[in-house]
């Protein structure tokens, strides 16, 4: 184990995004912010977090919460 600090944070993130990300946490039986401080972690190491069955399920979320986003439009939203 790796002793951290963790800091809070007013974190603003696109509203479907998050509830497939709390959804998501609930369904690995972790903290958001855990699960957030992985993805970017294996994002850092230029690697894939999820394995194919946390993928699928991830599908499903997006399904559920009506999420249409992809990377490719990360650097392209606008807000409302």
């Amino acid at each position: 184990m790796v002793t951290v600090e963790r800091a809070q944070t007013g974190l603003r993130i696109e509203r479907n995004l998050l509830k497939v990300l709390k959804a998501l946490a609930e369904y690995l039986d972790m903290p958001l912010g855990e699960l957030v401080e992985g993805i970017v972690l294996y994002a850092f190491d230029g690697k894939g977090p999820f394995s194919a069955e946390t993928l699928a399920k991830i599908e499903q979320l997006k399904d559920v919460y009506g999420l249409e986003l992809t990377a490719a439009d990360a650097h392209a939203l606008e807000e409302r």
